[in-house]
């Protein structure tokens, strides 16, 4: 057989010269053509679709690995690696500020709870730029639970005090340290309700649309811990400026069945896109709760919401003190890091 490709046959005096090679004419680029090479910001983005999670750190395989010396690198457990997703989950950038507002009808739902075990989750992982704002139509008790601080300063205060932030270009974020309470480790800053006896009158919408508006300028997430009473006018404007709404219960038949006609009343009223904009957040209220009832709440409440997050009881949570953020279980911790997360990505 021959060695080589074939060569063509000698040109006899009548043969054509041999054709040319086809020329291609050069496409010229539509509008909106993909762009068929790398920029600078293409070359540092492809690290992000490459980016795997790093070796193990919990448990047997985290000890493999420091025993050897890093020389043995065990890939992440399957804990680990959701522990990780969950965080970066909450990291996730936003195109702007994301209001979480937290409601049910009835007292003890855990709304207050849930908005202070959501900020200090925001606010470890996502390092600040997040505030908890008491938005009750008189007196909450969320600056109560949480850290206090030299000042006895509330929303009323930041009401009377608004015009020294209406120039958008000599306000500062330091400003506000006059009215929120910084929750130290805890990275996040808490806006309490009325604290004062003899103060009277409510919050009004056109004062919650003020109010949220500057906290949007200096804020990447505002947690909304509302009152009981949804016909109020503060409470009404909460919902509908929210990006997400969290419904709180306990397992319990009452204040599973007030989220629940909260639920009906919102749809009723033309909420539009209701069940894609909640997700539940269900709290032991004891250490020991009724295995069946927490059963049937989850499964009406995934009917009507985009996910339930199960939290379980904590004594730190519920004594109704000032929260001990150090003091909460792992247990806890990590539930709430799954709550979150699912928050996050419903944003």
């Amino acid at each position: 057989p021959p060695s080589g490709p074939p060569t063509a046959p000698p040109a006899g005096p009548h043969s054509a010269p041999p054709a040319a090679p086809p020329q291609v004419a050069p496409r010229a680029e539509a509008a909106g053509d993909v762009r068929r090479f790398m920029t600078a910001t293409d070359f540092l983005d492809r690290r992000d679709s490459d980016q795997q999670l790093g070796p193990a750190t919990w448990g047997w395989r985290g000890r493999v690995r420091r025993w050897s010396g890093n020389l043995i690198k065990p890939q992440m457990g399957r804990k680990e690696e959701t522990y990780e997703h969950h965080r970066s989950a909450i990291q996730r950038d936003f195109d702007g500020p994301r209001t979480i507002a937290f409601i049910n009808p009835k007292g003890g739902a855990a709304k207050t709870t849930g908005v202070l075990a959501a900020g200090y989750t925001f606010g470890t992982v996502r390092g600040g730029g997040v505030v908890a704002w008491d938005n009750n139509e008189t007196r909450g008790t969320l600056g109560i639970r949480g850290t206090r601080s030299s000042h006895r300063n509330t929303t009323r205060e930041l009401l009377e005090d608004l015009g020294r932030f209406k120039d958008v270009y000599q306000s500062r974020i330091g400003d506000l340290g006059a009215f929120v309470r910084s929750q130290g480790d805890a990275h996040f800053d808490v806006l309490a309700s009325d604290e004062r006896p003899d103060v009277t009158g409510t919050i009004r919408a056109e004062d919650f649309k003020e109010v949220h508006s500057l906290l949007e300028r200096f804020y990447r997430i505002i947690l909304v811990d509302t009152g009981n009473n949804m016909r109020a006018e503060n409470w009404l404007a909460s919902a509908e400026a929210a990006d997400l709404l969290v419904v709180t219960s306990t397992v319990r038949e009452d204040t599973g069945y007030s989220g629940l006609w909260m639920l009906d009343a919102l749809q009723d009223a033309g909420l539009q896109d209701l069940k894609h904009k909640c997700v539940t957040v269900l709290s032991d209220p004891s250490p020991k709760v009724d295995d069946k009832l927490a059963a049937d709440l989850v499964a009406v409440y995934e009917q009507r919401t985009r996910g339930v997050y199960r939290v379980p009881y904590d004594p730190s949570l519920v004594a109704g003190s000032v929260v001990p953020y150090a003091q909460l279980s792992d247990h806890t911790r990590m539930s709430w890091l799954a709550a979150c997360a699912g928050m996050a990505s419903a944003l």
